[in-house]
């Protein structure tokens, strides 16, 4: 009857809930697996076996990161990416169930969301200024601080008691705006995005049906995930707005303009489904979209039940980078005192190296020598700015750095990368799965093949 067609109208019927309070297992009053002892064993190793090595060769002043305790004790991050008013905060409020609560994100057609917001757990709702966030050294945001004073007026936290936030952390970004120049934002819009990038373990960039155009913020960004294939799901939402045969050449033509951004052999994952509380439209694909949010879903429980196993080869990752930077740095400066003699002109001689490091067989030696994977070898450039800032004769050599009690620094980062990491990761898989103790998966042999690839 038509009163009925007119109540629809204003007021959309919502969809059942039950198969996200199953599938993220939001109901279960099982106790949340003890972590704290892995916690403690990795806040050692990295303690006492890297950061040890990364003072001394300040790695933080090449790469710009350091791993603070929030850092190895946080939640798993989910970022949300994509062009602005796509659905992303739309489709944090309809996962957390904040729709029509006076913490919902806003939404619209027009580009809504101009901060980075960060969702997280607390046993209130509440907001949380992006000043405060960065000067509470507990939590992982106080990095963030070297992003400026504008930034963090456009960072906000905000608390909510719900049981999917104590197993992890959503962070919605500013939509994606073709054709407005980075200066306009008032911040390093690229380098605050690197930062999240970085930290995330799981990367949902969302497209919308109708908006599919790629520009240079979004090749940029793109640009910006490779070496993260692995943590990116693309997702297109707002599906059930077209008709069968329509959805198909779009997905065709998502797939098309993005493949010359991605260009590995395995293509990210594509979820195709519209993420809010509203029923689909009918006549539309119900059955497809439902399994396909469940399989998203199931996606972010994986995540969530692997954080452990991320955290350790996050680190072990993080390692083996500052073991490489640190015999670069000693095969510069063993060759630069080679170079001296008691008429060189220091500079000079320095200059020399830093600008041909080839004529040298610098990196080459590197390779050579210890088991590196080229694909891991910093930009040449990078060290013309490093040694810029650092002075080479401000270095000792990695000989040079042991102690009769506490060891060689080296010795000490390679038996974390080979040993002690892969153990921990070992000690978590005896409970859940005893296969995880293959070297295949842990990376505990010394071929470099492929090391780096998330269990």
């Amino acid at each position: 009857s038509p009163p009925e067609e007119v109540e629809d109208a204003s007021e959309p019927t919502k969809r059942d809930r039950s198969h996200l309070e199953n599938t993220l297992k939001l109901n279960e009053e099982k106790p949340a697996d003890d972590v704290s002892g892995v916690l403690q064993r990795l806040r050692k190793i990295y303690h006492s076996s890297i950061k040890p090595l990364e003072h001394s060769y300040r790695y933080n002043e090449l790469r710009q990161h350091e791993i603070t305790d929030g850092e190895i004790t946080s939640k798993p991050m989910v970022l949300f990416l994509g062009p602005w008013s796509v659905g992303k905060s739309s489709m944090i409020n309809y996962l957390l169930g904040l729709d029509n609560t006076p913490y919902q994100l806003y939404t619209g057609a027009e580009p809504t969301t101009s901060e980075f917001t960060v969702i997280m757990h607390g046993p209130k709702l509440k907001t949380i200024e992006g000043i405060v966030m960065a000067a509470d050294s507990a939590r992982s945001f106080s990095p963030l601080e070297k992003f400026g004073q504008n930034f963090l007026e456009k960072l906000i936290g905000i608390e909510v008691p719900h049981k999917l936030l104590e197993r992890v952390t959503f962070v919605d970004t500013p939509g994606i705006i073709e054709n407005r120049k980075q200066q306009e934002r008032g911040y390093p819009f690229n380098d605050v995005c690197q930062w999240f990038i970085d930290r995330a373990d799981l990367i949902f960039v969302v497209f919308d049906p109708t908006k599919l155009d790629v520009g240079l913020e979004l090749e940029m960004l793109f640009r910006q995930l490779k070496g993260r294939e692995s943590q990116i799901r693309i997702i297109l939402n707002k599906a059930d707005s077209l008709a069968t045969q329509e959805l198909m050449r779009v997905y065709g033509a998502l797939f098309w303009s993005l493949a010359p951004l991605i260009n590995v052999t395995e293509p990210p994952r594509v979820y195709v489904s519209s993420f809010w509380p509203h029923d689909y439209h009918p006549e539309t694909h119900r059955d497809l979209f439902l399994k396909e949010e469940i399989s998203l879903l199931e996606d972010l429980n994986q995540v969530i039940e692997n954080r452990m196993e991320n955290k350790i080869a996050f680190i072990r990752q993080h390692a083996i980078r500052v073991r490489i930077h640190a015999l670069l740095v000693d095969r510069y400066l063993q060759t630069y005192k080679d170079k001296m003699t008691f008429f060189s002109d220091g500079e000079l001689v320095f200059r020399d190296i830093v600008e041909d490091p080839d004529r040298f067989f610098i990196f080459k030696s590197i390779l050579a020598k210890t088991n590196v994977s080229k694909f891991d070898l910093p930009n040449r450039e990078a060290y013309k700015d490093f040694f810029g800032i650092n002075p080479i004769t401000s270095f000792k050599l990695l000989s040079q750095q042991c102690s009769y009690m506490g060891g060689c620094f080296l010795e000490k980062i390679e038996k974390a990368i080979t040993r002690e990491l892969p153990d921990l990761l070992g000690s978590l898989g005896l409970g859940k799965k005893p296969n995880v103790l293959s070297c295949d998966v842990t990376g505990c042999g010394e071929t470099p093949k492929n090391r780096y690839r998330k269990p």
